[in-house]
């Protein structure tokens, strides 16, 4: 990673503090009958005082803990000397059973979920994204370490939380999101044009609109770094609502001539195109002007000097702006050809099938006469 980051582990990594460990000689222990738990309850009452279950007295919980003499370990050296009970009923000493050895620890310890864990806080430098930040810790750093033997047994583990973890959880449900805003438009237009078929042909613009929002984003890439962040997907799923607006245009319009006036399938098309282009280029050309200073820095004079600004709100933005823009202005370009081709074909389709389906009936009802 760059220059810039900055991380703090919580607690700090310094082994400064002293500790006994104690470490159970599991053999000796197996002879015995004792269990590294019991030997480790046993150590923990004779030290500290351990938990022994609780108790009610006027509505009041007691703990009840059971606490050793302070003079079984008033001097680290007698915690050798501890009297560990066996299941026999005799007792032998900590020493006998486990080894105690002096080391060195943190000054504190955390727990997750009864774990012994470290956090270890980044913050990525100003010029990184944390999507990018995000991307180099997992393949540089927790990618390498997960195939480590001690990571692929479970000893340790590596967990992404905070700021991270819940863009995880953002990306996971704007994506489904984008599906669902597919599924309502498609659904929307079926119940208002009551067919399934025609929304078909309109929902062939959202994908035109995907390809210009990529297209746009490249573009923009070219003179100023923006990563797919958030309200960059954002502008995604704005488009789905935004670009079916001039195909419905067309395709409603073609359907009013062919009942209304009894045109046929191709003269109603051109006919809807010719008087819709205009409304059409309106609407997109009036969006298009008021997004662009969220793109592309206006003339301003300051002082009374003629300068390059951006909008307010532009670097945040700028992302969004970029995907809507192309977007539209690539669905709109290719809507005026490819919708009405595609509608075109739909209704000569539907024409034929029910020309074939006519002759397939006609043999029937002669038959049916006779």
């Amino acid at each position: 990673m760059t220059a810039g980051n900055q991380l703090r582990p919580i607690p700090g990594l310094d082994l400064s503090s002293p500790e006994l460990h104690v470490v159970p000689r599991l053999e000796k222990a197996s002879e015995l009958g004792i269990s590294s738990s019991s030997i480790g309850y046993a150590v923990n009452a004779l030290v500290d005082g351990a938990f022994a279950g609780d108790y009610w007295h006027e509505g009041r919980r007691i703990d009840l803990v059971i606490y050793g003499d302070d003079t079984y370990a008033n001097q680290s050296q007698d915690l050798e000397n501890l009297p560990i009970s066996t299941p026999s009923g005799g007792n032998v000493l900590l020493s006998t059973v486990a080894d105690v050895v002096l080391s060195r620890g943190p000054e504190q310890v955390n727990h997750i979920e009864r774990l012994r864990s470290i956090t270890i806080q980044l913050k990525p430098a100003s010029g990184i994204a944390l999507e990018a930040a995000l991307r180099t810790v997992e393949e540089k750093i927790r990618g390498p370490l997960m195939q480590s033997p001690n990571f692929q047994s479970g000893l340790y583990q590596v967990r992404l939380a905070g700021t991270a973890d819940k863009l995880a959880d953002t990306w996971y449900e704007l994506k489904w999101n984008l599906v669902l805003a597919v599924v309502l438009t498609y659904l929307l237009m079926s119940a208002l044009f009551e067919s399934f078929l025609y929304p078909l042909v309109i929902m062939t613009s959202v994908a035109l609109a995907l390809v210009g929002g990529l297209i746009g984003l490249t573009v923009l890439n070219w003179f100023s770094f923006q990563t797919l962040d958030m309200l960059t997907m954002l502008g995604f799923v704005i488009l789905i609502g935004t670009v079916v607006n001039n195909a419905i245009l067309i395709v409603h319009q073609s359907l009013n001539l062919i009942r209304d006036a009894g045109m046929n399938s191709n003269d109603a098309v051109c006919e809807s195109v010719r008087t819709r282009i205009r409304p059409i280029f309106m609407s997109t050309l009036t969006t298009v002007l008021g997004m662009l200073p969220l793109v592309v820095p206006v003339p301003s004079l300051v002082d009374g000097h003629l300068v390059w600004v951006s909008g307010a709100g532009s670097e945040l933005y700028r992302g969004l702006g970029s995907v809507v823009l192309g977007g539209l202005i690539v669905s709109t370009a290719f809507t005026l050809i490819l919708v009405p081709a595609g509608f075109s074909l739909v209704m000569d389709a539907q024409t034929g099938l029910a020309r074939l389906t006519a002759s397939i009936r006609d043999p029937f009802r002669k038959r049916s006469a006779v």
